[in-house]
């Protein structure tokens, strides 16, 4: 059977891996989390409903879901385009101040909108305001056909976050 080059080598390296004892981790026993992650779910932030979780803090990286504009205060979805991006990047701003971050510990942002042309702007105008001004962490701004709920806005994001060593 013939395979490509670069697939032949993956897989060998795989294979390796998987039966080197020390490379190799058995999966965490069912009904247990993956060890070194944890969920995120602070009492400000809104209720994800469903099966999804808001973020997870995995060693130095902290990894938010799409974050839409939902206020947390009544769990729905703020309407005026420009108040609901700026509430999707405040909903982020929470999930950081959470794990005692700021938005400038971002390291990443992906903003996926309904209509690039119309919220770009908008998406810059809530951005440069929190941020207070540059540095600003890497972005992709992406048009898709549609977002849940008719959504304008949902923004990913990931920050930097260096598990402080204990005090003792």
């Amino acid at each position: 059977m013939w395979q490509r080059p670069a697939l032949a080598a993956a897989a060998a390296i795989t294979i390796v891996m998987a039966s080197s004892p020390s490379l190799a981790q058995a999966p965490p026993p069912s009904g247990v989390a993956t060890p070194g992650v944890r969920t995120l779910a602070p009492p400000s932030a809104f209720k994800a409903e469903g099966t999804w979780s808001l973020g997870a803090r995995a060693g130095d990286f902290v990894f938010l879901a799409g974050m839409p504009g939902i206020d947390p205060a009544t769990n729905a979805m703020v309407r005026d385009p420009q108040a609901q991006i700026r509430q999707a990047f405040l909903n982020i701003q929470a999930l950081a101040r959470s794990e005692g971050l700021s938005l400038r510990d971002c390291v990443r942002l992906t903003v996926y909108l309904s209509d690039l042309n119309r919220f770009a702007a908008m998406v810059d105008k809530a951005q440069a305001e929190l941020w207070g001004g540059p540095p600003y962490p890497p972005r992709t701004m992406l048009e898709v056909q549609r977002l849940f709920d008719d959504m304008v806005v949902e923004i990913d994001s990931v920050f930097y976050a260096p598990a402080k060593a204990d005090a003792r």
